[in-house]
């Protein structure tokens, strides 16, 4: 297994990532023709079952071990006026799913999936990224680091979900910066604030992006300067996923701002990622069309933590139970037309 104990140790990983066993996918490919349904009967669920057979290894492949991580940050930008919500939120939050009393925990014991939450530096916040890089090299790399060392290898699907006051304006941020566009395209109501609090959004982004705009051509940098704890441990956590070839299932807009990151840095860096789900935070549709991924749901979800990741876990599993437990039509004795 690969680490890394630098910045520039975390990008070689990122620059010669391993690609999905071409042997397990023509297999599933070939397994799908000769299952008992017409051809493309399953529409997206024949899709779906043969990229996770290409990252399983096997052409016949189950779904018996999905793991779900959240990952807890605070936000300096919170004394921006940026969100509805107080910062001791995180933390109670954190307690809730320690408690098993969050929507993620019943989605959990729903699809049989082990769930882990990890806190990140609660009582030390980043810094506003409006006065200063919201981290420093050192925090970066720890964060990242505890994302990556999150990761069961023994997974067999992972979806990672966080929670952090404040940080849809750390994402809408890292999406302007890495895609384009003004920050009006990508900074939404986030927690539900007000007409003033998504012109603080507005302001607040705009900010941070005069602030470090030297640092806007290298994505690793722009998540220093404008992202936050739990973001980088989700990138983290989606480049080990890669390294243990599992397959990873995209939670909510944050989330996806962590995903950007690593597209930025290798367009083929999510090739292991599918999206769960679309949100209702109205960028969310956009950062996915940049990376040309497809949401499974559309529920207009908007409370992250893994939810929407989650609960896409109940399609992945149906996609998988019919590609490996349907009968063929040689071993249902049924005519093939």
């Amino acid at each position: 297994m690969a680490k890394f104990e630098t910045l520039d140790a975390f990008r070689a990983i990122l620059a010669d990532l391993p690609g999905p066993n071409d042997r397990a996918r023509q297999d599933a490919q070939d397994r799908n023709g000769q299952l008992t349904k017409p051809p493309g009967a399953l529409g997206t669920l024949e899709d779906l079952a043969i990229w996770y057979a290409s990252w399983s290894g096997t052409g016949r492949p189950k779904m018996e071990s999905p793991q779900i991580i959240i990952f807890a940050g605070n936000h300096g930008v919170t004394a921006s006026g940026v969100s509805a919500f107080p910062a001791e939120v995180t933390a109670q939050m954190v307690m809730n799913f320690q408690a098993g009393g969050a929507a993620i925990n019943q989605l959990a014991n729903a699809f049989g999936a082990k769930l882990d939450v990890h806190s990140l530096d609660l009582d030390n916040p980043t810094a506003n990224f409006t006065e200063s890089p919201a981290m420093s090299e050192a925090e970066l790399l720890t964060a990242l680091q505890t994302g990556w060392n999150a990761v069961d290898p023994d997974a067999d699907v992972l979806v990672v979900g966080e929670m952090g006051i404040g940080n849809t304006t750390s994402a809408a941020a890292l999406c302007t910066a890495i895609f384009g566009g003004n920050p009006d395209d990508w900074v939404g109501r986030g927690t539900g604030v007000d007409d003033d609090g998504l012109q603080r959004k507005l302001d607040a982004v705009s900010a941070g992006l005069a602030l470090h705009k030297d640092a806007l051509s290298d994505p690793l940098e722009v998540l220093r300067c404008l992202g936050g704890r739990e973001i980088a441990a989700m990138a983290g956590a989606m480049v080990r996923a890669r390294v243990e070839s599992v397959p990873v299932l995209l939670d909510g807009f944050i989330c996806t701002s962590a995903a950007a990151v690593l597209f930025g840095m290798t367009e083929n860096a999510l090739d292991h990622v599918t999206a769960g789900h679309l949100s209702a935070e109205g960028a969310h549709r956009a950062a996915l069309d940049k990376m040309s991924k497809t949401p499974l749901l559309s529920l207009g979800l908007r409370l992250g933590e893994g939810s929407g990741g989650a609960a896409a876990l109940g399609v992945l599993k149906a996609a998988v139970a019919c590609h490996s437990g349907m009968a063929t039509f040689a071993e249902a004795g049924v005519s093939d037309a």
